[in-house]
């Protein structure tokens, strides 16, 4: 899905576990409710459907809108937690244009593919306060010139570390390279309460987020997954620097090897628990760790490179509203509730995700708050989006399949990167 402005713009996962809240004012200004759109047609109930509810703040949400609108209520569909699972059941639902899913949360990477398909509708672009949000993630929801979804938030990779044991080992501030990370794991493990826990992890199954890793390696090496013209361009002396870091992480135990099982949320329990002292996670973990073990010793800091600061995958959720939904009329209040700038200081208040709006990472009571802020809007901005094309599903699978392969080493780096070179071709 890389077009070509997109990656002009920018400097290739969370997949993630997806965490939606919101609340605030309804209607597409911050205050205030609009009439929808007369093109969408339609009062009563509907349905937001998303990735399973880890943070315990969506129904909260939910149950706002339900109070305000008693006729219009909104019933929560949770998928599982994984990226690749509610792609397959959000597909399934609307080939079969089943009307039981009005209001879906898409992966930013998945917006041409659904848009394409037609599986969701094209929006007004008046409707929605775009310019008040940042471009690289307004343009996430965009397909050929056109809006097909709404921002409702972004992602940018993280660099989450133990602030207080590298001060005790005597070490100034977080690594910007991947040889300083390894030299301060090795100062840090020298600790007594420290020689037990592992240095690195991020996520390295094999599903959307080993997509996300390894393309953040791949570019924090200076390589690319694609080129400017949208063109595979992985079988590179530098895209082989990235996987040889993971690849070589995995042998000489700077990543553990249960982390080949890490998703999400397993990395972010794994870092609570004292067992890593770098973890590479999106934001939502920020409000999650201050709650753990761990609350009061940890930092956030830009993703570390091979000669320098990495550079992030972009990530986030946008609300797109299904084709063969019902009652689109509420749809189009309910996103424009769920993505307005007050529900997205509440979200990020409630649950650490990464806001669309660019005023939010500049408020000087949020950012005292919340001293990442000026990170995460450096991250995000430099970010570089997964491919954005009609296949997706078929893309990531490939470099899922020869990454993993490299990781667990069936191939060598070379070898994974001629084959996803050839696979990508296709």
């Amino acid at each position: 899905m890389v077009t070509i402005r997109a990656l002009r713009r920018s400097a290739g996962l969370v997949a993630a576990a997806l965490v939606l809240t919101a609340c605030g004012s309804s209607g597409g200004s911050d205050s205030g409710e609009q009439a929808g759109d007369p093109s969408f047609e339609g009062r009563g109930p509907i349905t937001f459907v998303a990735g399973k509810d880890t943070t315990g703040t969506v129904q909260a949400a939910l149950d706002r809108w339900n109070r305000l609108h008693p006729k219009e209520q909104v019933s929560f569909i949770q998928l599982p937690t994984d990226a690749d699972s509610q792609r397959r059941e959000m597909i399934q639902n609307a080939e079969t244009k089943s009307d039981a899913y009005t209001v879906l949360s898409l992966d930013v990477v998945w917006t041409s593919e659904f848009a394409a398909h037609r599986w969701i509708e094209k929006l007004p672009e008046n409707q929605f306060p775009l310019r008040k949000m940042l471009k690289p993630v307004v343009e996430t929801a965009e397909y050929r010139g056109a809006l097909y979804a709404v921002p409702f938030s972004s992602d940018g990779g993280l660099l989450y570390y133990r602030a207080d044991l590298l001060k005790k080992a005597g070490i100034a501030g977080p690594p910007t390279t991947w040889s300083r990370m390894k030299a301060d794991c090795a100062k840090v493990k020298r600790l007594p309460e420290a020689k037990d826990m592992s240095c690195y992890a991020g996520q390295f199954r094999k599903y959307e987020g080993l997509t996300v890793n390894f393309s953040e390696a791949v570019q924090s090496a200076g390589g690319v997954v694609t080129d400017a013209g949208g063109k595979p361009d992985v079988d590179t002396p530098e895209a082989k620097k990235g996987l040889d870091f993971l690849v070589g992480s995995f042998k000489d135990g700077t990543i553990p090897k249960e982390a080949l099982t890490y998703q999400e949320e397993g990395s972010r329990r794994a870092f609570q628990s004292g067992k890593l002292i770098f973890l590479r996670n999106w934001p939502y973990v920020y409000s999650l760790a201050r709650k753990s073990n761990v609350a009061g010793k940890f930092a956030v800091a830009p993703l570390p490179g091979l000669n320098g600061p990495g550079s992030s995958s972009l990530g986030g959720h946008n609300l797109a509203l299904s084709s063969f939904a019902r009652n689109k009329a509420t749809a189009m209040d309910f996103m424009k509730f769920f993505t307005s700038q007050d529900s997205a200081r509440t979200f990020l208040k409630d649950a650490a995700f990464a806001p669309s709006y660019a005023a939010l990472y500049d408020d000087a009571s949020l950012t005292k708050e919340y001293p990442y802020l000026r990170v995460l809007k450096q991250s995000i901005e430099t970010a570089v989006p997964r491919p954005r094309v009609v296949r997706y599903g078929e893309v990531t699978s490939a470099i899922q399949q020869q990454a993993y392969a490299a990781l667990t080493g069936v191939k060598s780096s070379e070898q994974a990167l001629r084959t996803l070179q050839q696979d990508l071709r296709r």
